[in-house]
């Protein structure tokens, strides 16, 4: 079927007891068992709830993969991977990666024993002189946020697939509607789900999308034992959302190229940072590897003060955290998304605070433009 099909469908049948066209808010614990040890499927709503259940199956269409796994945060998705990792072993990761992940990854699993090293993957050659005697998984965010560095992602996993090392793929910034890591040879899908997913900033989740019976089976272990699940309503919602999701990631798309191509004619501007651009370095392998170029642009000024200038001049984006709705948002990474990273760490990559992080919405473009004109000049 196709993607529009699939979203609207897929798990999605009509309720069989009350033939409800939209799957029901199952809001309940726990489950009426018919005798010791036979149930209907469903004991207790940590372990499984059919309203999780047929968002869990309808993610797992639409990022070509058989299994799907809900979790309460992008976050608690991230660091559900992360625990297939054992004491003394090592993962390589993006380096401009999401400073959330950063942080979970540097402050928090270092000790339990974790190792970490952080390169930049858009050279593959970077990747084969990282990897080390105990390295397990490569964790790869593409496109990074907020610099929209790719990764080589089927060049990865022929690296990595003959070493006997996991490839897991973080594809947040452009949903399953423009890339599909499995089918490019990753063993694990991450979305914060709070993002495009759901797409109208109303909810937090995270998802993870995988094909091997083993690692669902490991993953489903850890989202039972840890607990960090959604609520049926939050499900719900996201049930909701990817009905519009292929609509919504076309003017996203759309919205963003123009605004991009804007910004590229502005002499205030120094540099504009757009997938879809031929001036960035890696668009023949976006046009590659993507169906698109996402809703996010990145630019840079003269100075610290001239973007906090233009944040504060914008008035139809909106100055938050997050990304991915419908809305459109600014942000400055530096002091907002990635500021647990230490300064000299963020500097090094290029994440400098001259940087202008645009989550281009799906208002009416001349609205955007004209927006940003007033605020640069």
């Amino acid at each position: 079927m196709g993607f529009s099909t699939d979203a609207i469908h897929s798990g999605q049948p009509p309720d069989p007891s009350t033939g409800a066209v939209i799957t029901p808010i199952f809001q309940t614990t726990t489950y009426c068992l018919e005798e010791l040890g036979k149930d209907k499927g469903f004991v207790y709503s940590r372990s499984g709830n059919p309203t999780r259940s047929a968002w869990e199956k309808n993610i797992a269409v639409l990022e070509k993969g058989k299994y799907g796994l809900a979790f309460a945060s992008g976050m608690s998705a991230i660091h559900a991977v992360s625990k297939l990792l054992k004491s003394g072993e090592h993962a390589i990761v993006s380096n401009d990666v999401y400073g959330g992940t950063y942080r979970l990854f540097n402050r928090v699993m270092t000790d339990y024993g974790l190792e970490f090293s952080y390169i930049d993957m858009s050279n593959l050659e970077n990747l084969k002189a990282a990897i080390q005697s105990n390295t397990r998984l490569v964790f790869i965010e593409s496109p990074t946020n907020p610099l929209l560095i790719l990764t080589d992602i089927a060049g990865a996993v022929d690296i990595c697939r003959e070493r006997g090392i996991l490839v897991s793929v973080d594809n947040t910034f452009m949903s399953p509607y423009f890339q599909n890591p499995l089918d490019l040879g990753a063993d694990i899908v991450i979305h914060s789900s709070t993002k495009y997913l759901g797409g109208h900033s109303d909810v937090i989740g995270g998802v993870i999308v995988l094909n091997s019976d083993e690692l669902h089976d490991k993953l489903k272990f850890i989202q039972n034992s840890v607990g960090a699940v959604p609520s049926p309503f939050d499900v719900w919602l996201l049930l909701r959302s990817t009905k519009t999701l292929a609509v919504r990631m076309e003017r996203h798309n759309f919205n963003a190229s123009e605004v991009a191509n804007y910004l590229s004619r502005q002499k205030k501007i120094k540099k504009v940072i757009y997938l879809g651009l031929d001036s960035h370095p890696q668009n023949e392998l976006a046009k590659k590897q993507m169906r698109g170029f996402g809703g996010m642009v990145t630019f840079e000024v003269e100075s610290f003060e001239k973007a906090k200038d233009i944040m504060h001049r914008l008035k139809i984006f909106t100055l938050a955290e997050s990304l991915g709705g419908v809305e459109s948002l600014v942000c400055h990474p530096s002091t907002m998304t990635h500021a647990s990273i230490p300064k000299e760490v963020r500097e090094k990559y290029g994440l400098t605070d001259r940087l202008v992080r645009l989550s281009v919405g799906i208002e009416d473009v001349e609205d955007l433009i004209n927006d940003l004109d007033s605020a640069i000049n």
